[in-house]
Order: structure tokens, then C-alpha cells, then sequence
């Protein structure tokens, strides 16, 4: 029987440095991992992105006075709706207009749509016209 006995010399240094790339290579697995292995999921809280962002006017014009519904959106919300350039010879001939606008926001801020809105008979046209017009300013800001 004849036994070879081995013997291996290892310097510190190589040790030291062998320990040091597998610690490196194990942190860029566990990198690599987090950025690509996993697919992102979406916050539940937030939507799909449905508009570009900003303030989007209509003109509406009755007989000689013409005004804007102005419409702000961010990405998934209607935030406000308003009349812009009303003058007060406007609001005094058509003073019907601001009541059925508010009526309408409240319904539409909280559908966040122009669907199934409601509207009092009293207010039916001005509502129907105001209600194209913030349709008219929601088609501008859609994303196609």
C-alpha cells in the first residue's frame, strides 16, 4: 500500500481574496434578482393611466358671449371643473349655468365618467350643453 500524502499550501491572501469575489458575486445575484427576476406589480391604489395630465378648455358660445369650461385632469382623475371667461352680463342673462355646473362636478368628481349623470329637468339643456362641452375637453386630454 503505498499512500501519497498531498499536501496544499494556501497563502492567506488568496483565501482573503476568493472570499471577497464570492461575497461580490453573491450580492450581484441578489441584485440581478431584485431588479429583473420579479415582475412589477402595479399599486393597487392607483389607476391605469387614462389622461395626459393638465387643463383642457371647450368653448361654449350663447348668442353673442362666448365662455370655456375648463376641465383639469392628472393622470387617472377629473379634478375640477369650472367656467372661465364668464362675464358678469353672461352669468346675469344665463344664471342657470353655475348651479347646473356645480350639480354636474359633484356627480362627475365622484363617477370620475360623464356616464349616468343625472340632471334636474329645470336645468335639462344647460346641463346637456355643459355636459358636451366637458366631454369635448375630456376628449382632448384621453390617451390614445
Amino acid at each position: 500500500m503505498s499512500s501519497k500524502t498531498k499536501i496544499v499550501v494556501l497563502h492567506m491572501k488568496e483565501i482573503i481574496y476568493t472570499g471577497i469575489f464570492l461575497v461580490l458575486a453573491i450580492v450581484l445575484a441578489v441584485l440581478l434578482f431584485i431588479m429583473f427576476g420579479k415582475e412589477k406589480q402595479a399599486d393597487p391604489t392607483s389607476a391605469d393611466v387614462i389622461y395626459h395630465a393638465g387643463v383642457y378648455t371647450s368653448p361654449i358660445t350663447l348668442n353673442d358671449n362666448t365662455f370655456d369650461v375648463e376641465v383639469t385632469v392628472d393622470e387617472s382623475h377629473i379634478n375640477s371643473i369650472s367656467l372661465v371667461n364668464l362675464s358678469e352680463t353672461a352669468t346675469a342673462m344665463y344664471p342657470l349655468m353655475e348651479p347646473a355646473l356645480d350639480a354636474l362636478s359633484s356627480q362627475i368628481y365622484a363617477a370620475q365618467s360623464t356616464e349616468n349623470i343625472t340632471y334636474e329637468e329645470e336645468n335639462k339643456y344647460t346641463s346637456l350643453m355643459l355636459l358636451d362641452a366637458i366631454d369635448k375637453a375630456l376628449e382632448k386630454a384621453l390617451v390614445e
